[in-house]
């Protein structure tokens, strides 16, 4: 190879040289290097809207304490309305309730039918277990979930109570098998849905946190009640 082609192939590789640094210069003088672009392969989580995970005629001692863990673990608010025949001897459960920020509501003393009993007796069920949250968490419940939902308003007793009421029944009590119960809540749940649960039964435990985890996925946030009940 002569002199000349020597000069020509170093004076190519130094005009590539130039370019390319020229190049970079321009990229970064236009914020950085582009960001890599997605191959579409990613799923990204939508968010599908809130709600609310509610439960009936605890506390229990084994299946609330169990439920209580699962929620702290994964960081989900719910919301318990308790019957004060089940208050005594789980009274440690109801202060972590509200301590760990959950809503805690009332929910009758032993499940009496607001709209048949007669005025005295149903004032006394809700006074009752009202006074009995109190004495507990330092506030007065402001919620009720009414026994069978059958809610009776014109009584001075509930006059202060909020009832809250509910858009999906997971009819835990009745199907008594985990799958069955996520099944039913998933394929009806949407945003804004107040779900009914119990935690009395440790099929419904299992099956709560199941719901919690796969709505979650699917981009479910849970918020207490209340918060759905806010105009």
């Amino acid at each position: 190879m002569n002199m000349k082609v020597k000069v020509r192939i170093l004076e190519l590789i130094a005009v590539l040289d130039l370019a390319f640094l020229l190049f970079l210069g321009q990229m970064y003088a236009a914020g950085g290097p582009a960001a890599p672009v997605s191959s579409g392969d990613e799923e990204a989580v939508i968010h599908r809207g809130y709600v609310a995970l509610t439960f009936d005629d605890g506390p229990d001692r084994e299946c609330t304490e169990d439920l209580l863990d699962g929620l702290k673990n994964r960081g989900v608010k719910a919301s318990f309305f308790l019957m004060g025949q089940n208050i005594e001897g789980n009274e440690d459960l109801v202060l972590r309730m509200k301590e760990e920020g959950h809503l805690v509501g009332n929910h009758s003393y032993s499940h009496l039918l607001l709209t048949k009993a007669d005025s005295r007796a149903v004032c006394q069920a809700v006074d009752s277990t009202s006074r009995l949250i109190q004495e507990i968490t330092g506030e007065e419940p402001q919620y009720i979930r009414p026994p069978y939902g059958e809610w009776n308003e014109e009584l001075d007793c509930t006059l202060d109570l909020t009832p809250v009421f509910w858009t999906v029944d997971s009819l835990d009590w009745k199907l008594k098998d985990r799958a069955q119960i996520v099944d039913r809540v998933l394929k009806d749940v949407e945003d804004g849905d107040i779900i009914l649960m119990h935690d009395i039964y440790p099929q419904s435990v299992e099956a709560a946190l199941e719901i919690v985890d796969r709505l979650s996925a699917g981009g479910y946030t849970f918020v207490t009640a209340d918060e759905l009940l806010i105009d």
